[in-house]
This record gives structure tokens, C-alpha cells and sequence, in this order.
């Protein structure tokens, strides 16, 4: 769907894809040629219904509030997270957080079947045969965080407000970081669903804000905030997304979650990055 004029912010514009492109590829099992399919721009995302079985879901739930590494995040995102982000930090700031929580993380990690080792694995065998390496993302030898578990706690419109991730990997504070490479071919945000109440949707606008719009609108490098009357008109998809599913999408489109409507329950999620940084390598961080 072609974008409203008429009805879109006049400073919003950039690329959207073909129907053929924008859509989900929905399976029942980890299908490593599908992630790959994801990463190379062939569709918008996949999603694998109901991967993670319960008794793993529950003890990394578990380990993940139990843990005495957990931290809160701001107003801009409420909820808390264990594990180490790039975003807004030097290049040096990230990779000593991640050294720091590293021992933490891998406690709640250490589990039989857990999910995110599983799907590195399948990748790195995959990818293997047609002479690609699959890593961490690195730096004068220091190594990227694997994961982040994340329980958004937000109540507003959308729990996580629309944003895209493009920005945040092209912040000059980490300039000569591998990762901003990844910008140049596609980046591929990785979330597994652990647990989830009723709500908690992911919103995907058929928007890649262009450069121009981005700087325009103050967001060139942070990705955040858009407005979602900003977006009106624009072509979207409202996934449902329930404990045990895995799903990967190209995160530089405008996307937010909706907020869980019961004060019972949790949205908690194991994500990570990663993309090409060059024709022979895929790297993947937080």
C-alpha cells in the first residue's frame, strides 16, 4: 500500500516495500533457511509459532527476575533488562558493560535447549556451507553481549513507542565499530518470547524512514521518538506474539509493542541483532 500524502506528515518519507517483501513468513519450527531469507531482504520478517518449550521458557523467566545483574531502563522505555546495549554508548562503554554482566547473563543462559545458543548454531552450520562465518561482532578483540533479556513495563498506547533501529547503528560515537557496516546490507532484530500476557503485539509500519527524514525530524542517530499520528496512512502489520514463538524482522521500519493489558502478567523477551557486515560474514550484538 502506497503511502497517503493527504494524510502522512509531510517530513516522513523513505522506502517501503512490495507486498511480496512486507509480510511475515509464519512456521512451526526453526527453519534456518527462513532467517537467512531475512537477512538477505528477500521478505520483511519470520516468525516460528510456539518453538520454546515451557519448561525453558519458565526457568529463564526465573533466572531473569532472580537475577541480581537485572536493571531498570528510563521513562523513554520503563522496564527492566539484564545484559548490555549499544545504543547512545561509545564503542568502549558497551563492550565494558557487557564484560561486566557477562557472567550474570550466562547464569540465566545455562540451561538445556536453551533457544538463542540453538539458533546461532543452526545459523553458523548453515551459513557455513556457503563460506560465511556467523560470530559475535567484536572490537580490538573485545567481544559483543549475546543477548538481552527485556520486560517492557509501559502502559501508554504502545509499552516500546514506535522507533527504528537503523539510527542507533550508525551513531558516530562508534564509528569503526564492525556493526555500523551492517547498515550498508540489512540489520535483523532476533526476539524469543518467554512469556507474554494478553496484548503485547508488535506493530510493523511499511516505513524505512530515509536519511533525509531522519534528520529532519532530530532522530538521525537515536531512531526515536516517532509520533504515530506521523504515520498515519502508512501501510502496517499487528503480529500476535505468545510465549514460545520466535520471530526475526528488519527493524530499520518504524515498529513499537503494544502494552500487556493485565497488571498480572509480563512480556519478557531474549533479543539480540545481527546482519552482514560484509559478503562473507554475519555478526550479531546487542
Amino acid at each position: 500500500m502506497e503511502m497517503n500524502a493527504s494524510n502522512r506528515h509531510p517530513d516522513v518519507a523513505g522506502w517501503q516495500g512490495p507486498e511480496s517483501y512486507f509480510r511475515f513468513i509464519e512456521c512451526e519450527e526453526l527453519q534456518p533457511s527462513l532467517i537467512v531469507d531475512v537477512l538477505r531482504g528477500r521478505h520483511l520478517g519470520v516468525m516460528f509459532r510456539n518453538v520454546v518449550p515451557a519448561i525453558t521458557r519458565e526457568e529463564m523467566v526465573s533466572r531473569f527476575f532472580a537475577s541480581p545483574g537485572r536493571q531498570r531502563r528510563g521513562a523513554e522505555a520503563p522496564g527492566e533488562y539484564l545484559g548490555a546495549y549499544h545504543y547512545g554508548k561509545s564503542i568502549d562503554e558497551y563492550l565494558d558493560q557487557t564484560a561486566t554482566i557477562r557472567p550474570e547473563l550466562e547464569k540465566a543462559l545455562d540451561i538445556p535447549s536453551e533457544p538463542l545458543r540453538q539458533i546461532h548454531q543452526l545459523l553458523r552450520e548453515m551459513l557455513a556451507l556457503d563460506g560465511i562465518e556467523f560470530r559475535l561482532a567484536r572490537h580490538r578483540g573485545r567481544e559483543a553481549c549475546v543477548g538481552v533479556f527485556r520486560s517492557w513495563h509501559g502502559q501508554r498506547r504502545f509499552a516500546l513507542h514506535p522507533h527504528e533501529d537503523r539510527g542507533q547503528c550508525e551513531d558516530p560515537k562508534q564509528a569503526g565499530f564492525e556493526i555500523q557496516r551492517v547498515a550498508e546490507y540489512q540489520i535483523v532484530a532476533l526476539n524469543i518470547c518467554l512469556d507474554n500476557g494478553p496484548g503485547g503485539q508488535l506493530t510493523v509500519w511499511n516505513l524505512c524512514p530515509d536519511e533525509a527524514t531522519r534528520t529532519r525530524l532530530g532522530v538521525r542517530y537515536t531512531g526515536s521518538p516517532y509520533e504515530v499520528d506521523w504515520l498515519t496512512g502508512i501501510h502496517h502489520l499487528l503480529l500476535d506474539v505468545r510465549p514460545g514463538d520466535i520471530y526475526l524482522f528488519n527493524p530499520a521500519h518504524v515498529h513499537a509493542v503494544e502494552p500487556v493489558r493485565d497488571a498480572n502478567a509480563s512480556r519478557v523477551t531474549l533479543s539480540s541483532m545481527m546482519g552482514f557486515s560484509d559478503a562473507r560474514t554475519v555478526i550479531t550484538w546487542t
